[in-house]
């Protein structure tokens, strides 16, 4: 298995000052994302893995705001340095421009921008590099996919229909683009009252029959919590800020079953 992983990751070129490339994906905008890539990048941390965060949404970084970043990298003229924070290497457009400024670029300036950040940023002895895909399936999806050696994408969404609409193109985009899907996450899939009910505000199952339809691994789910949103706006993000609460404990799972999978071959 180790021989076979191996050579395929030979077949395209690696981030160079990285092991393995694991994408976070949804194909849909607003299912909690970029919230998610940044914890489990953050969960990875925690149970000892050295970890960089590519923030490869150029039309609307989530990075800066998350992990509370408001400096500039450093250059020297050949490469871009990585800004760390919370121990995790970062890199984001929304480093390079003012918060407010709106990228009205078309697809051949976002390829090179993708292309910057995957071949002239010294990452250096990454164990695991996570990127944070944008929306859609366009030009950042095919370009990681068709040049860059992904070992995995993670595909997260919420149940309801609308979002899992998108989340299936997903999936067939990166099956037809040999991308190996390590699972779906439900994302959002529940709130618990103050009256202690459960309440599935965006329906119930549907991230779990999609992966079963398309036979994918289910990898669990991630109920509501307010906390969670809160911390994110105050760029301290949840398993940062408190790795014992529930939450976190979801994420701290999925890092160990990660890191199970790839560092322990």
């Amino acid at each position: 298995m180790k021989e076979n992983l191996e050579k395929k990751r030979f077949q395209k070129n690696p981030i160079k000052g990285t092991k393995y490339t694991i994408a976070i994906s949804s194909a849909k905008g607003g299912v909690g994302k970029s919230t998610f890539a940044t914890n489990l990048a953050i969960a990875l941390k925690k149970i000892g893995c050295k970890v960089g965060l590519l923030d490869a949404d150029i039309y609307g970084p989530s990075l800066p705001k998350l992990f509370s970043i408001n400096g500039k990298p450093e250059s020297d003229g050949q490469s871009l340095k990585p800004i760390t924070k919370y121990n995790i290497q970062c890199m984001s457009i929304g480093f390079l421009t003012d918060e407010q400024t709106p990228m009205i670029w078309r697809g051949p300036m976002v390829t090179s921008a993708i292309k910057t950040f995957t071949q002239k940023v010294a990452w250096k002895d990454l164990d695991f590099i996570i990127v944070d895909m944008p929306p859609g399936t366009g030009d950042t999806q095919l370009t990681f996919a068709q040049e860059i050696n992904m070992d995995g994408v993670i595909i997260v969404s919420t149940p309801q229909e609308i979002a899992l609409q998108d989340v299936k193109r997903g999936i067939r985009m990166f099956d037809k683009l040999k991308v190996n899907i390590i699972g779906l996450v439900d994302n959002m899939s529940y709130f618990i009252g103050d009256d202690g009910k459960k309440y599935s505000i965006f329906g119930e199952g549907g991230v779990k029959k999609t992966a079963e339809e398309f036979k994918k691994n289910f990898l669990g789910e991630i109920p509501i919590d307010p906390k969670v949103g809160q911390q994110g706006d105050l760029g301290v993000p949840i398993v940062e800020k408190d790795q014992y609460h529930k939450i976190s404990k979801v994420y701290l799972n999925f890092a160990k079953n990660i890191k199970d999978k790839y560092l322990k071959l």
